[in-house]
C-alpha cells in the first residue's frame, strides 16, 4: 500500500509529537503531506527539540494531557475536519522513571489517555481512528498458570501476539494496559475508532540517552567503561523507522476494537545488543574497545525485569504487509552516529555521569 498516498492532506493530530517515535512519525507525515497537528507539553521556554525543524510545516498545540481544559482546547481545533487520525504517542515511557514517578506515570499515561478519549466524545469529533501507543512491556513474565495459554516458537521461546496473557510488572507497564483498556472501553461505548499498538522496543536517533541503546552508546564515546544493568532479559529490538511505519498502516488499515502488535522477530540478549552496538561502533571508528561492567545498583527494583520479549507479528503482516525493514547493524550504525554528531542533545540527560 502507498502510504504517502493515503496521508496527503489528510488531518493528523499527535499527542507526544515533540519526543522520540512522536518526531519520527511527525517527520514522515510532514514528509507525505499530511495536515499536521501536534500536542506538546507546555514550558517555560516554548521550546520545540525533535520537530523544530518541521515548525513552519506543522500546527503546534500547547498543554498538558493531565489537563482536560487544555486537551479540549487543542482538540477543538478539529471539529471542522472530518476522517481525523489521532496518533496518540505521549507518555512518561522509561520504566525505570516509573518507580521514582509513579504518581507521574499514572496520571500521563491513564488520566491522560482518558482525556483524550473523553474529548473526542464531549465535541463529537469525525475521527476516522484513534491508535493508542502500547508497550511491550504488557505482557510482563509468564505467570505459571497461564503457560498453557501462550504460544511457543519452534524452539520453544514464548512468542507474543495479540493473543497472549499480559502480565505488567512494573508501573509504567501497568499504566499503559489501562490506557490500552481505556480506548477498547471507548470503542465500546461510544463507537470511538480507537487500536491499541504494541511497538516492540523501538531504538534509533533522538532516543533519550537513559534507554539501553543510548546508555550503551552514550558511555562509550566518552569514556572506556560501559556500566549497565542487567544483561541477562532478552529483547525485541525494532528500528525506529519501522515502528512508524506500524503505526501509519494500523491507523490505515487497521480494524477498531483491535490490538496489534510488532517488532524485528527475534530478540537478543541485553549483554549481546551491548556488545552488538560496541563492535559496530568500533568498525566506525567511533571508539576503540570499551569494557562492559554489570552493576548492580542498575537493576530494576525487586523482581520486576521483563526475562524475555519476542513478537509474533503475523496479524500486522497479513493485514497490511508490514515488516521490518532495517537490520540490527544498520540500525545501530545510524543510531550511533545520530549520538555521535548531536553531543549537545543529550549531554545533560545521562544517568550515569
Amino acid at each position: 500500500m502507498d502510504l504517502r498516498s493515503r496521508f496527503v492532506d489528510r488531518p493528523v493530530f499527535i499527542t507526544g509529537a515533540d519526543g522520540f517515535v512522536g518526531s519520527h512519525l511527525t517527520e514522515r507525515l510532514v514528509d507525505y503531506g499530511a495536515d499536521v497537528h501536534v500536542f506538546v507539553r507546555a514550558t517555560s521556554s516554548g521550546e520545540l527539540q525533535n520537530i523544530r525543524h518541521l515548525r513552519d510545516d506543522i500546527t503546534v498545540h500547547r498543554g498538558d494531557l493531565r489537563d482536560k481544559q487544555s486537551v479540549q482546547r487543542a482538540m477543538s481545533a478539529l471539529t471542522d475536519y472530518t476522517d481525523t487520525i489521532i496518533f496518540h504517542l505521549a507518555a512518561q515511557a522509561h520504566v525505570g522513571e516509573s518507580w521514582e514517578r509513579p504518581y507521574e506515570t499514572i496520571d500521563t499515561n491513564v488520566v491522560g489517555t482518558l482525556n483524550l478519549l473523553q474529548t473526542v466524545v464531549d465535541l463529537d469529533l469525525d475521527i476516522a481512528k484513534f491508535d493508542t501507543a502500547g508497550t511491550s512491556e504488557e505482557y510482563g513474565n509468564i505467570d505459571g498458570q497461564m503457560e498453557d495459554k501462550h504460544e511457543y516458537a519452534d524452539d520453544g521461546r514464548v512468542l507474543l501476539s495479540e493473543r497472549s496473557p499480559v502480565n505488567p510488572t512494573s508501573v509504567y507497564a501497568t499504566s499503559k494496559l489501562a490506557a490500552d483498556f481505556l480506548t477498547m472501553n471507548f470503542h465500546d461505548a461510544y463507537s470511538v475508532p480507537g487500536v491499541t499498538t504494541r511497538m516492540f522496543n523501538n531504538y534509533g536517533p533522538r532516543q533519550n540517552p537513559r534507554y539501553i541503546t543510548g546508555t550503551v552508546v552514550t558511555q562509550a564515546l566518552e569514556r572506556d567503561v560501559v556500566e549497565l544493568g542487567n544483561l541477562k532479559p532478552k529483547r525485541d529490538m525494532c528500528y525506529v523507522s519501522d515502528g512508524v511505519r506500524g503505526h501509519m498502516h494500523v491507523a490505515l488499515e487497521g480494524n477498531p476494537g483491535e490490538e496489534y502488535v510488532y517488532g524485528y522477530g527475534e530478540n537478543i540478549s541485553m549483554r549481546d545488543w551491548a556488545e552488538l552496538l560496541l563492535e559496530v561502533g568500533s568498525s566506525e571508528g567511533h571508539w576503540d574497545d570499551p569494557e562492559i561492567v554489570q552493576r548492580e545498583d542498575r537493576f530494576r527494583p525487586g523482581d520486576s525485569d521483563v526475562e524475555e520479549l519476542l513478537v509474533g507479528y503475523e496479524k500486522l503482516n497479513e493485514e497490511t504487509g508490514w515488516e521490518p525493514e532495517v537490520d540490527w547493524c544498520e540500525g545501530a550504525r545510524r543510531t550511533i552516529e545520530w549520538y555521535a554528531n548531536n553531543t549537545e542533545q543529550w549531554y545533560g540527560r545521562v544517568d550515569w555521569r
